[in-house]
């Protein structure tokens, strides 16, 4: 494990917000010295047969911020989702803040800007953007110092995010009866995924795990924190030490199996530009469906 600047003593305050329409959980975790937070993985509400953008979710994190007088320092984005879209410009107009995403953020928008065939009025190179976070990288909530882990293998540009005893994993690891995320997008590969996990795993047993989504397998309720040493135990991916070609094997036929999330063509499109919607050559809002790009 490299020498990241690890401080379990820290306990920042995490309130978690679930959107039942993505089974995504965002987060604003405060620093406990000050009024400062962030806002991991936001969620913009989007009814995609009727074209119709909306920002219910987001509103609720933003009147929890106002209803507690804290000071939005950072939106994190932890990689581009492909199941929901941000809400971060949004909250950025109304709160202030920067918005920060993984540099590898340029590798998608690359792979993507093919399959949407951007123009060349498309930037690929992040600036959409206030800050990219190399593996190592620290910042400031406050007080409140949290640093990155470069995390691949779900897709190329997938950070985790450690806050003091608290991680923020993303899409990289679920809860330990979910298992892991699939790695068949383009630029995911399963033999990497397992390597992240494995940075993960190496934090405390006792550090604190925050997922980005759940699915409540088996009809149980939905949870979204854990423990480095629960999911080393009992994970049904990667638990009890199972090797890389096992999970490999397993990931690669489970995969095969899957559809692609229901909300994957606007979100790529959305999340790429750091939650913005697209624009026509008129400047109006407008998605694309590629046929048979994914």
């Amino acid at each position: 494990m490299p020498n990241y600047p690890l401080n379990m003593n820290v306990k920042p305050e995490i309130k978690a917000f679930f959107d039942e329409a993505t089974n995504t959980i965002s987060y604003i975790v405060k620093d406990p010295a000050s009024q400062s937070c962030a806002i991991i993985d936001s969620v913009m509400d989007i009814d995609y047969a009727a074209g119709r953008i909306t920002y219910d979710h987001a509103d609720e994190l933003i009147a929890y911020i106002e209803k507690n007088n804290l000071k939005l320092e950072w939106i994190i984005e932890t990689h581009v989702h492909a199941d929901h879209l941000s809400a971060a410009p949004y909250i950025q107009q109304k709160l202030g803040g920067k918005i920060g995403v993984g540099d590898k953020i340029m590798v998608v928008q690359e792979a993507f800007g093919k399959v949407f065939n951007e123009g060349t009025e498309f930037q690929r190179d992040g600036s959409q953007f206030d800050a990219l976070f190399k593996d190592g990288d620290t910042y400031q909530i406050g007080n409140l110092q949290a640093f990155t882990i470069y995390t691949p293998g779900h897709t190329p540009a997938c950070m985790t995010h450690v806050i003091g005893n608290a991680t923020f994993v993303g899409d990289t690891l679920f809860m330990p009866d979910g298992g892991s995320a699939r790695a068949d997008f383009p630029g995911g590969d399963a033999a990497t995924l397992y390597d992240s996990i494995q940075k993960v795993l190496s934090l405390p047993d006792e550090m604190r795990l925050f997922m980005c989504h759940d699915y409540g397998p088996n009809g149980r309720d939905i949870q979204w924190e854990t423990t480095v040493g629960d999911e080393k135990a009992h994970n049904i991916h990667v638990g009890g030490n199972k090797t890389k070609e096992e999970f490999v094997k397993f990931r690669t036929e489970r995969d095969a199996t899957l559809d692609m999330p229901k909300l994957i063509i606007p979100s790529l499109q959305v999340n790429m530009r750091a939650g913005d919607i697209p624009k026509d050559k008129d400047g109006n809002p407008m998605l694309k469906v590629p046929v048979n790009a994914l």
